[in-house]
């Protein structure tokens, strides 16, 4: 039954357990009306039975199978009972206090037309914890990339003010539960990465408000699940970000787009590896183009 709980927290568990034991254990059951839902992605191990154990409070659901970020998720968000859902990566971390999920909720309260907000994420093994995310610009017609707002900068203040974003952060975003029933769940066919860009372009076409509202900060691991530089990244940044000119960009642009992608970017990607010996990484940008392309 919806809205049983304000909010439902998910998280997708792949391999990660101590990560996810981390995250759970920031997680502010006493001072919310929320559940906890994990979702244990295919992991080698049936980690789900030992998060069961050890956290009866958190609901666990166990996939045979690895259904990638979105599949993982959208199991997670058809189960759940709150008004609103928090997507959370299992390498991230809350703060002690519920005030920044809260004041989420109140964001996406003030506004029926607000679908999205994404707190400010910050990494949590970078010397000095600077900025991941505080927003994002819109992605290039041409060249297919933008700037996380931020990045990469002292947390000091500079980026504490609320503003509207073209796409949410996937590592961390609370979601309207009725724009989800009437925009579709996240699309699957990435597997990992860029489908939370296609599914915020979702959010806004059917008339949705994204924002990036600083008064919740999230610590992020990055990339604990598929290593930081490895080549199944290469894989899919490279395979996905075509999928996502396919699957968004007007007509007129997107010859343009597969040009720069396919004749600059992943050419040159591929030189860089051949020449620097990451041979696995030059195949990984080929088999992406290939896979895209058939």
């Amino acid at each position: 039954m919806h809205n049983e709980y304000d909010l439902s927290i998910i998280t997708v568990n792949y391999n990660g357990l101590a990560d996810t034991c981390s995250l759970i254990s920031t997680v502010p059951f006493d001072r919310i009306r929320l559940e906890m839902i994990v979702v244990d992605n295919g992991s080698a191990n049936d980690e789900a039975s030992l998060i069961s154990e050890r956290y009866p409070q958190v609901r666990v659901i166990r996939s045979e199978e690895n259904l990638g970020f979105a599949g993982g998720n959208n199991l997670g968000i058809r189960a759940a009972r709150g008004r609103y859902v928090f997507l959370v990566n299992n390498d991230a971390l809350l703060p002690p206090s519920a005030d920044g999920l809260k004041a989420l909720m109140a964001r996406l309260d003030a506004s029926p037309q607000t679908a999205m907000v994404s707190p400010k994420i910050r990494f949590e093994l970078w010397p000095g914890k600077p900025i991941q995310y505080a927003g994002y610009t819109p992605l290039s017609r041409i060249t297919v990339r933008n700037k996380s707002i931020g990045y990469g900068a002292a947390d000091d203040g500079s980026y504490d003010q609320p503003h509207p974003t073209p796409y949410c952060h996937g590592a961390a975003v609370m979601i309207r539960r009725e724009a989800i029933e009437k925009v579709g769940e996240m699309p699957e066919c990435y597997f990992l990465y860029y489908e939370e860009l296609d599914w915020s372009m979702m959010f806004t076409r059917s008339g949705y408000a994204i924002w990036y509202d600083p008064a919740l900060t999230v610590w992020h691991k990055e990339s604990r699940s598929t290593g930081e530089h490895s080549p199944l990244k290469t894989y899919y940044l490279t395979r996905n970000r075509l999928l996502l000119v396919r699957r968004n960009w007007p007509p007129a642009y997107r010859p343009l787009a597969y040009t720069y992608l396919l004749l600059i970017a992943d050419t040159a990607a591929v030189l860089k590896h051949l020449f620097t010996g990451h041979f696995k990484h030059a195949w990984a940008t080929m088999k992406g183009i290939k896979d895209f392309l058939t």
